[in-house]
């Protein structure tokens, strides 16, 4: 397949850490490029590796949906993790296929009954309210650490039953845990940061398996106490297993909706006619903006899969060993799709965005509570600050993982 020779090489190249540290406008420039060839580009990753693209919705779409094929195993993110991190930490669900995944992802959502869910919905009303009330008394000018970080953390912490004081260290802890994901490091920090890392999701899973042998004694009415003592077809979640999930949960719960949150407000600062039609109907137009601010950001760039089986898609004939790379960030941005795919319009209708995914058996568990927490933290942030806003840019992490925002200094008139 022929490239763009006007385009420096390394602009083009989505195994170049060069590539994510190009400004976004670029990065979405190169994807329209490689939608508009015949089919998926093999890129090179060095010592014989390398992965297939896909960039299109469809071909996204059909590949999540065919798990048997594209399989999430050994590992789904880039590089995949190392056997002896698997021995140790446990396999996380989204790197499990067929029936381990499918028994696992069955005790969690018996997990979630009803009853957690509606009281998960309140908690969410009631930490977003406590929040701008700190920020109204507050006024901190950067708004990931201020506001973003803070309800996803709450309300998993609270829904989990994790008691206040272990709150603090694990939130540093996955700010370790996760930091450096999908980012090039020089030579000193790839030795050094992965260590901390893991160390810092170590610590994160000895502290909720002690929380979960304390439930198991004393069950309370919260998840951790739904998931040790649960009983699907005789099986409930081990300390391991527990610890897994929780990382799960803190990293990607934690991490993918703080995301979308920030990139909500900048984009809603840089578009203030979207801003002020959500204003004038906030009922009437929120579930609309919210899709679209986790459309246009897509908080998880990509997930990797392992082809199982020969298999033809998006006109290219694909073998077992096979590995590819579902990016999201373009098939969201797919014109085939999506009428004027760079715009941010929150009445766009039907939106049918793979921000949690192209559907099949790993479509993200968590969405609801996610749009749940995004819409009611807009409600709050836009009904009570006067002029609130962004500013200037936010800081990325420049990361090929997840769209990942390290800062944004924000403000507001009162």
């Amino acid at each position: 397949m022929t490239t763009n020779p006007a385009v420096p090489a390394q602009q083009q190249d989505l195994a170049d850490p060069a590539f994510w540290q190009q400004p976004p406008a670029a990065r979405l420039a190169a994807f329209a490029r490689l939608r508009a060839l015949d089919g998926p580009r093999y890129f090179a990753e060095g010592r014989g590796r390398g992965h297939w693209a896909l960039v299109r919705h469809a071909d996204v779409q059909e590949a999540s949906r065919n798990p048997k094929v594209f399989a999430s195993a050994p590992g789904v993110t880039t590089p995949e993790p190392a056997r002896w991190v698997r021995a140790l930490f446990g396999d996380s669900m989204v790197n499990l296929d067929g029936a381990d995944h499918a028994r696992l992802r069955k005790i969690v959502q018996r997990a979630f009954t009803p009853r957690l869910l509606a009281a998960a919905e309140a908690d969410i009303h009631a930490v977003a309210a406590r929040i701008v009330d700190d920020v109204l008394d507050r006024r901190p000018e950067e708004f990931v650490e201020a506001v973003a970080s803070r309800l996803p953390l709450e309300v998993i912490c609270n829904m989990m039953g994790i008691p206040e004081h272990y709150r603090p260290e694990i939130a540093d802890r996955v700010n370790h845990a996760s930091e450096n994901i999908g980012v090039e490091r020089g030579l000193a920090d790839r030795l050094r940061i992965p260590g901390r890392g893991l160390r810092a999701l170590a610590r994160m899973q000895r502290m909720v398996a002690g929380i979960g042998r304390e439930r198991r004694r004393n069950p309370s009415d919260d998840l951790i106490s739904a998931l040790v003592c649960a009983d699907v077809d005789g099986q409930a979640l081990g300390a391991r297993q527990l610890g897994a999930f929780f990382s799960l949960l803190m990293v990607a719960g934690v991490e993918t909706t703080r995301n979308a949150i920030t990139h909500g407000l900048s984009l809603l600062t840089d578009h203030p006619d979207q801003r002020e039609l959500l204003l004038s109907d906030f009922e009437g137009y929120a579930d609309g903006a919210v899709d679209e601010m986790i459309r246009h950001s897509t908080p998880i760039i990509q997930f990797r899969r392992t082809v199982t089986a020969e298999h033809t898609l998006g006109g290219h004939l694909f073998r077992p060993g096979d590995k590819v790379v579902l990016y999201y960030a373009s098939a969201n941005r797919d014109e085939a799709v999506f009428p004027d795919p760079d715009a941010f319009d929150i009445t766009r209708s039907p939106n049918p965005h793979l921000g949690f995914g192209g559907g099949g058996p790993h479509f993200c568990l968590g969405a609801h509570l996610a749009r749940v927490e995004m819409k009611a933290l807009f409600r709050e942030l836009l009904t009570r600050p006067r002029g609130l806003r962004a500013v200037g840019l936010p800081d990325l992490a420049g990361s090929n993982f997840d769209n990942r925002v390290r800062s944004l200094r924000f403000a507001f008139e009162h």
